[in-house]
C-alpha cells in the first residue's frame, strides 16, 4: 500500500514552534497523524517501528511543551526517534530513513539542530543529559544558550551501569535535570533482572486507573489544593516498594508511573515539571511498544526491527535465501558443540535473538544467560564462567562488544581466561550506518598479549573455528563473521578443529600474493577472475588468524612473489598492520617487496546498502583489481586507490 494517511494537522507542522499554537484535543488529533505517518513511512523503508509507536503522544507531548531546540531531548539509543524527526523539520525526507543519503535511523548531530546528541547504543543520555545542564549552569553555552536537559531512557537501557553511574553523579550535583524513564516492558528481548522486576513491583497488585493520582506529579512541585491528594497516591506507591523508591534515594525526585498514552496526563505531568522542579527529577511513564498498530503490538518483540511492509497486513515480502546466514551456521554449531560438552555455556546482552541464541536458550535453559544490556557485566561473567571451569561463549555484536573492552584487557586477557568470543556483524554493517558498523575489533583485540582471533572467510570456515574455540583452553579466542547470509558453501557434517596460527592457500599464482583475512575472500575471488582475462594469476591465501600470524606461510609469499596485498574487513592497525610489522622485523622490505594494506578508511560510513558501504570503503572486487594492477605496474592511467 503506497497511499499516505491524511494528515490535516501534521501537514501544518514544520517545526515544534507550530504546535504552541495547538489545543490539547489538537495536540491529541496530531498524535494520531504521527502515528500514522510513521507507520506509512516505516513501510517503505523498514527500520525500527514498534519503539517510535510507543513513543508518540510522548514525544508530541514534549515539543508542545518545551521549547526544542534550546532544550535539549536527548533521545536513549534513538530507535525512537522516527516521531521526532517527522515533528522538526524533517518530513519530507522521513522515507529516505536509513538510505544512503537518506536521514539516519537514529539522532545524529550533523543531521538537524533538534538533536543535540547522537545515540545508537544504549543508556548514554541521562550522562549526556546532565552533561549539557552543567554546560549551561557554568555558562558554556553556545549561542542562543541552554535551557532544560531532557532524558528519555528505556526500562531496557536502566540494565546498563551506566545509567546509575549518571543518576548517581545527578543526585550528588543537583541540577536541574528531567529524566524519563520509558517502561515499556519489552526491550528487544524481554528485559530481565531485578531492575525489571522493580519496576513491574511499582504499578503491580492495583488497577492501572487508580494510580493516575500519582501522574499529577511530585508533591513538592504541586499547587497547594492537588497536593494532599497526590501525596496520597506517593504514599501508596511508597508501601508498594521496599523502604521507598530506588530513584529517590539516587537524588531524584520520582514522579509516577502515569500512562504514556494518555496526553492529558502527560501534557500535565510535563507542564507541571516545565514551570517547577528544582534539581533532578524523574518522571516514570508507562507505554506500550507497537501502540495503535495491530500487527506490532502482536508481534513478539512488538515490531523491533522490521523490513518494508504492508500497511493492512503487516506482512513482510519474503525474500528467498540463497545460503543460510553466518549467525544461524555460527547457532547450529554452537548447538552442536554444547551436545558433547556439558561445560559449554553461552552469554548474550539483551541480544538472544541477534546472536543465534534462542535455540540455545530453549535447548540449555540453564547454561544460557542474557545479562540485559550489560555488555561489560557480560564479559566479566563470562570470565569468571571461565575461571570457574566452564567453556563461555561470549556472543556480542562487535559494534557492542567495544561497551566492554576495558573488561577484555583486564579481566580476560591480563588473566589469559578461555572465554570464547562470537563477533557477529563483524564489518559494515547496512542501514544502521556508523554506530553499528563492526570497523575495530581485530586491532583492539590482536594487540592485546595472548589473544587468538579468527575470521572466517564462509560459513564452512565458521562451523571449523567455532570448533576450534570450544576446544581452546590456554586462553581467550576470538571469531568474528559478518552479518547476512554466507556464500552457499557446504557445511562439514564432522568439522575438525583449526591448527592455530594456520592459513591456508586457495589459489597458487605468480608475480602477486594477496592474502585474505574473512569474507573479502568472495571478492577476492571475483576479482582474480578478471585478471585471469588479463593474463595476471595472483596467489589467494585465507589468512583465518589476525593472531597468531602463520609467520611460515606469510614469509614464504613474501619470499616467492614481487608484492603481497593484504585485505580485511576492519580498520587500520589490524591484520594488515601485524603482516607489515612481521615483515618489516624479517628484513623483507629491505629486499624490494611490496606491500599493499586495504582496509576500511579512517572515516565513519554512513548507512547505505553493504554493497555500496564496501565501494565507498574501497574494498570490493574492482577495487582489489585495481590494487593489484597498479601494485604491479600495469594499472590503467586515472586508476584509483592505488
Amino acid at each position: 500500500m503506497t497511499d499516505r494517511p491524511l494528515t490535516p494537522l501534521l501537514d501544518h507542522v514544520q517545526s515544534p514552534a507550530d504546535m504552541k499554537r495547538l489545543s490539547d484535543a489538537d495536540l491529541r488529533r496530531l498524535a494520531d497523524e504521527v502515528r500514522a505517518e510513521t507507520i506509512s513511512a516505516v513501510s517503505v523503508t523498514g527500520g525500527h517501528l514498534g519503539a517510535g509507536l510507543g513513543v508518540v503522544e510522548l514525544t508530541v507531548a514534549l515539543h508542545a511543551v518545551f521549547d526544542a531546540p534550546r532544550d535539549k531531548i536527548i533521545w536513549d539509543v534513538s530507535h525512537q526517534s522516527y516521531p521526532h524527526k517527522i515533528l522538526t523539520g524533517r518530513r519530507d525526507r522521513i522515507r529516505t530513513l536509513r538510505m544512503k543519503d537518506g536521514l539516519s535511523g537514529f539522532t545524529k548531530r550533523s543531521e538537524s539542530p533538534y538533536d543535540p546528541f547522537g545515540a545508537a547504543h544504549s543508556s548514554t543520555s541521562i550522562s549526556a543529559a546532565l552533561g549539557f545542564a552543567v554546560a549551561r549552569d557554568l555558562g558554556g553555552a553556545p549561542e542562543g544558550g541552554i535551557g532544560d536537559a531532557i532524558a528519555i531512557i528505556g526500562d531496557g537501557s536502566m540494565s546498563a551501569g551506566m545509567a546509575y553511574e549518571a543518576m548517581n553523579n545527578a543526585g550528588h550535583l543537583k541540577k536541574r535535570l528531567i529524566v524519563i524513564l520509558n517502561d515499556n516492558d519489552m526491550s528487544i528481548a524481554p528485559p530481565v533482572g531485578a531492575m525489571s522486576s522493580y519496576l513491574s513491583r511499582l504499578y503491580a497488585g492495583e488497577p492501572f486507573q487508580e494510580l493516575k493520582a500519582a501522574a499529577k506529579g511530585a508533591v513538592s512541585l504541586l499547587p497547594e489544593p492537588f497536593r494532599e491528594g497526590a501525596r496520597r497516591a506517593k504514599d501508596m506507591l511508597k508501601h508498594m516498594t521496599v523502604g521507598g523508591t530506588l530513584f529517590e534515594e539516587l537524588g531524584f525526585s520520582y514522579v509516577g508511573p502515569i500512562d504514556g498514552h494518555d496526553m492529558e496526563s502527560l501534557l500535565s505531568v510535563l507542564r507541571t515539571v516545565k514551570h517547577r522542579a528544582h534539581g533532578p527529577i524523574l518522571i516514570h511513564v508507562i507505554t506500550k511498544k507497537g501502540k495503535g498498530y495491530a500487527p506490532a503490538e502482536n508481534a513478539r518483540d512488538r515490531g523491533h526491527a522490521t523490513g518494508k511492509f504492508d500497511v493492512l497486513t503487516g506482512e513482510q515480502p519474503k525474500v528467498k535465501s540463497n545460503a543460510p546466514s553466518y549467525t544461524s551456521v555460527f547457532a547450529e554449531a554452537l548447538l552442536a558443540e554444547a551436545a558433547k560438552d556439558p561445560r559449554i555455556c553461552a552469554v548474550t546482552a539483551a541480544m538472544p535473538d541477534g546472536t543465534g541464541l534462542t535455540k540455545f536458550m530453549e535447548r540449555y535453559t540453564s547454561r544460557c544467560f542474557d545479562v540485559g544490556i550489560a555488555e561489560q557485566h557480560a564479559v566479566t561473567f563470562s570470565a569468571g564462567l571461565a575461571a570457574g571451569g566452564m567453556r563461555p561463549f561470549c556472543a556480542l555484536y562487535s559494534t557492542f562488544l567495544q561497551r566492554g573492552y576495558d573488561q577484555v584487557v583486564h579481566d580476560v586477557a591480563i588473566q589469559r581466561l578461555p572465554v570464547r568470543f562470537a563477533i557477529d556483524r563483524a564489518g559494515l554493517v547496512g542501514a544502521d550506518g556508523a554506530t553499528h558498523a563492526g570497523s575495530f575489533d581485530i586491532a583492539f583485540l590482536a594487540n592485546l598479549p595472548g589473544f587468538v582471533v579468527m575470521a572466517a572467510a564462509d560459513e564452512a570456515e565458521l562451523v571449523r573455528m567455532v570448533v576450534t574455540a570450544a576446544r581452546h583452553d590456554e586462553g581467550p579466542i576470538a571469531f568474528r563473521f559478518p552479518r547476512g547470509e554466507g556464500v552457499g558453501v557446504e557445511i562439514p557434517a564432522n568439522a575438525e578443529p583449526l591448527e592455530i596460527g594456520k592459513g591456508r592457500i586457495i589459489q597458487e599464482g605468480k608475480g602477486v600474493a594477496i592474502l585474505s583475512f574473512g569474507t573479502r575472500l568472495s571478492e577476492v575471488m571475483t576479482a582474480c577472475e578478471a585478471l585471469g582475462a588479463k593474463g595476471i594469476t595472483p596467489t589467494v591465501a585465507d589468512a583465518r588468524f589476525a593472531k597468531p600470524l602463520d609467520r611460515d606461510l606469510i614469509l614464504r609469499l613474501a619470499a616467492t612473489h614481487e608484492a603481497v596485498i593484504t585485505i580485511e574487513e576492519g580498520a587500520v592497525g589490524g591484520f594488515g598492520s601485524h603482516v607489515a610489522q612481521l615483515l618489516s622485523d624479517e628484513g623483507v622490505f629491505d629486499q624490494g617487496l611490496k606491500f599493499r594494506s586495504m582496509v576500511l578508511p579512517d572515516i565513519f560510513i554512513d548507512q547505505a546498502n553493504p554493497a555500496d558501504m564496501y565501494a565507498v570503503a574501497g574494498l570490493n572486487a574492482a577495487d582489489i583489481e585495481a590494487k593489484v594492477l597498479a601494485v604491479l605496474g600495469v594499472a590503467k592511467i586515472g586508476s584509483k586507490r592505488a
